[in-house]
């Protein structure tokens, strides 16, 4: 369970890594992870078509047990750049002083190992990336991590209820420094390919002038309707709400930048006014493949299979472990009084692993 990068030096136009008789890469690069303790005999091929030759190299890797167990949940959170919205500066609470080191450490004692305490995302495009203290491996044909939140059913018969859908990305330490610098590729969920999902989308946020003057809506409980001007690539804007309910700023306040940008997919909205008369909103959860989406006891639907990555472009992509997860809020839609959707986690662990 640690990510082995093999790198051969002698260049071709044609590699073969093989295990046994079985090919496990074509690329020149080798990631190798294995979840089982062995000795594991590989062989690389390297041919050149014109003018030809070939290469063979054999290697023997031995991969052995840790002394000192690995733990099933989180072990470290290495950035937490939430979105504005109305648990912000709450959810951890900030304090006046507080630095982004600082929330970095709040956000890390709430939700790593058996901790389970519930961290905000904010609004659409709000992040959070953690790693494990090892590599979570890809185990065929089974889901390989777990992420709770706090969403829950209206009912028994009704999955309508609080679902704040986050789309899950992963990456490998392909340069090995232990930062979350590498490419990240996301976990195709059930809205992936709807054809109301925005790929590539982008959204900034603008920190709220010191002059400016609310716009209240009392009748949704809104105390100002043009709270935090928004823009984003589809050539539209509009504000974020504040509401009766949260009073505090919603703008992350350790930060000094006058506006936040976050790029990624947008899924459809997922939560409607039944009555029409603002009373009441229910969030409908999407089937599949994101976090805060279903109750954590359900536990099939709030964990996640490696195999589900895909590229930018969105061709699948085989990673045999990740290093690093981030989950960033999915869905950019307000709900009246009850504010905007956004994302919230409290723990996550790897399924191979057991407690």
């Amino acid at each position: 369970m640690r990510t082995l990068i093999l790198h051969p030096e002698y260049e071709g136009e044609h590699y073969a890594w093989r295990m046994g008789d079985k090919v496990i890469s074509t690329n020149r690069d080798l990631i190798f992870c294995q979840a089982e303790a062995g000795t594991y005999h590989l062989q690389l091929e390297i041919h050149n078509d014109y003018p030809f030759y070939q290469i063979k190299h054999n290697t023997t890797i031995v991969v052995w047990e840790e002394q000192v167990a690995y733990s099933p949940y989180i072990s470290r959170v290495l950035e937490y750049n939430p979105a504005p919205g109305q648990f912000i500066n709450t959810m951890p609470q900030y304090e006046e002083g507080d630095t982004y080191a600082t929330m970095l450490q709040k956000v890390e004692e709430s939700i790593a190992g058996t901790n389970r305490s519930l961290i905000s995302l904010g609004a659409w495009g709000g992040y959070v990336t953690f790693a494990f203290d090892h590599s979570v491996v890809n185990t065929p044909k089974q889901d390989d991590f777990l992420i709770e939140g706090n969403s829950f059913y209206a009912s028994a018969t009704s999955k309508g209820g609080s679902s704040e859908p986050g789309i899950v990305t992963v990456s490998i330490d392909i340069n090995q420094n232990g930062l979350p610098d590498d490419p990240f590729y996301q976990l195709a969920g059930s809205e992936y390919t709807n054809p109301n999902t925005l790929h590539h989308y982008s959204l900034t946020y603008y920190r709220t002038p010191s002059t400016h003057t609310p716009q209240p809506d009392k009748k949704n409980s809104i105390t100002d309707s043009t709270y935090i001007r928004w823009t984003d690539n589809q050539n539209q804007a509009g504000y974020l709400h504040k509401n009766t309910f949260h009073t505090q700023e919603y703008f992350p306040q350790w930060l000094t930048d006058s506006a936040l940008t976050f790029t990624g997919s947008r899924l459809p909205d997922n939560a409607y006014d039944p009555n029409g008369k603002g009373a009441y909103w229910i969030q409908q959860p999407f089937d599949y493949g994101y976090a805060d989406c279903h109750p954590n006891d359900s536990i099939a639907r709030c964990s996640f299979d490696i195999e589900w990555a895909v590229t930018d472009n969105g061709q699948p992509i085989h990673l045999p472990c990740v290093d690093f997860v981030r989950v960033y809020t999915g869905v950019f839609q307000q709900c009246g009084w009850t504010g905007e959707i956004s994302t919230e986690i409290s723990q996550a662990r790897d399924l191979n692993i057991s407690d």
